[in-house]
């Protein structure tokens, strides 16, 4: 059996297909990356998920033939299918404004108490479950979430892979099914969701058509679909003691648990409790993460981000923060412009230059890291020793620095493709390579470049700056 296998990694701002080669250790090389964002039609956001699909074919062909392929992506979103199979329309992107209201609906509905009960999930205003309650569902036969989209494309089998389906708001956190009673009462009809499948199983050989087309074929099989599922099995953490962030155009900060936490004050804390690798909870909380900093770039075009982060590093500390999660921040659109009224709204004066507007950014992200982490710290009970930072984050050295003076904690940076490492070592187990997650991480720890950062500074200072935004 060949030790190749390809990822299919989508994020929400680019996608790629990695080949990774564990004959000698484990190395990943990128095959093919193409963008991804939105396109507004009409008065709707929509993701181009057909010209997702036709890269991605690109990328497979490009990467040769291999034991298996898996899919991951960013999780909530969804395409339906009717009867025969064809997809109705394209997928709404969750950044549209469609679901406004909904939230607040279902919980005077079912009882926000409830639903955080069965579900386990943070409430965000883009929840597959208040999609799903915003779409027009006639003729839907079929709601399949993104990776089991393209996996139904490639191979013609229906499911949805379990890491994915747990941020729908439909999953019952203790039994990992689909909440049936949960889905009825709110009037969804159950017979759309696929059966659902497991990290390792597989889905499927691919149609005679997709062989064709790239040249040749292999077996897919089903990963983390969600790509934080996959990038927190690539966590190069020994034992338990660690806390994660997977750091990309969202920040996703918390522990891993064996068990849900479904308190009260989790809830109060719009915690989340996300399935991951081998009956894990991800239990974290969503930062808005890298988005702003991608926003700010797009308004200032012809800008170098190496050149800002060296000047955002001169900049003078703290003099302008703001909560990165707060709502007005979500959509696209002119973010310094944005950042700048929420500084005027806490009683600051708004940065002044592009730089200075990155040392706010970047310093408000870290802000959000300690908050995340500390309350998964005590909401838990779970003792945190070190900060692993994975993801597209950790090459941000500036970031990755300000995180740990944040935290009071020692932060390894890397890897920075966690996510595809961590898809090609589910598939890697399943081919019986790699024994279990513990042995997957070690594998990481060994083969890919990691840095620690030590804190420093004033611990003072950050409780300050936090006093103002939080």
């Amino acid at each position: 059996m060949s030790s190749r296998f390809a990822a299919v990694d989508l994020g929400a701002s680019s996608g790629r297909v990695m080949l990774a080669d564990l004959s000698d250790g484990l190395t990943l090389t990128e095959v093919h990356r193409f963008p991804n964002g939105p396109v507004r039609a009409a008065d709707r956001l929509y993701w181009d998920v057909l010209g997702l699909y036709r890269e991605i074919l690109a990328g497979l062909r490009d990467a040769g033939p291999v034991s298996s392929v898996g899919v991951d992506s960013w999780a909530v979103d969804y395409g339906l299918l009717d009867e025969s199979g064809a997809l109705l329309g394209n997928p709404v992107h969750y950044r549209d404004d469609r679901t406004r209201g909904v939230a607040e609906q279902v919980a005077a509905t079912v009882g926000a108490e409830t639903l955080y009960d069965v579900s386990g999930l943070q409430v965000l205003p883009f929840n597959t479950v208040y999609q799903l309650l915003a779409d027009r569902l006639d003729g839907a036969a079929a709601m399949v979430l993104i990776p089991d989209l393209i996996g139904y494309w490639l191979t013609g089998e229906l499911g949805a892979e379990v890491t994915n389906a747990s941020t729908t708001g439909l999953l019952d956190v203790r039994t990992r099914s689909w909440a049936l009673p949960l889905i009825e009462r709110l009037g969804l009809p159950s017979g759309i969701f696929p059966p659902l499948r497991q990290p390792g199983e597989s889905v499927g050989g691919m149609r005679r058509h997709v062989a064709a087309e790239i040249g040749w074929s292999a077996p897919v099989r089903a990963v983390g679909s969600h790509d934080t599922a996959s990038a927190v099995a690539a966590v190069p953490a020994t034992g338990s003691s660690f806390a994660y962030i997977s750091c990309g155009t969202w920040s996703l900060a918390g522990v891993e648990l064996p068990e849900p936490v479904l308190t009260p004050e989790s809830r109060a804390a719009n915690f989340t409790n996300e399935a991951g690798i081998d009956g894990t909870v991800r239990y974290l909380r969503n930062v808005m993460g890298l988005w702003l900093l991608q926003e700010c770039l797009r308004a200032w075009p012809g800008s170098d981000l190496a050149e800002l982060l060296a000047a955002a590093e001169r900049e003078r500390p703290f003099a302008a923060v703001v909560n990165p999660d707060e709502p007005v921040f979500l959509p696209p659109g002119d973010m310094p412009a944005r950042i700048a009224a929420e500084c005027r709204r806490t009683g600051q004066r708004p940065p002044a230059s592009p730089a200075a507007y990155v040392r706010c950014v970047l310093e408000s992200l870290a802000l959000g890291h300690r908050r995340a982490v500390r309350q998964a710290m005590e909401l838990s009970g779970r003792k945190v020793e070190v900060v692993h930072l994975v993801g597209g984050g950790s090459r941000n050295e500036l970031l990755c620095r300000l995180t740990a003076d944040a935290c009071g904690l020692p932060v390894v940076a890397g890897p920075a493709e966690a996510t595809a490492l961590g898809n090609v070592l589910v598939q890697a187990r399943a081919a019986g390579l790699v024994s279990d997650l513990a042995e997957m991480r070690a594998l990481v720890a060994a083969t890919q470049p990691l840095r620690r950062y030590e804190p420093s500074g004033d611990p003072g200072a950050w409780d300050d700056a936090a006093s103002r935004v939080f």
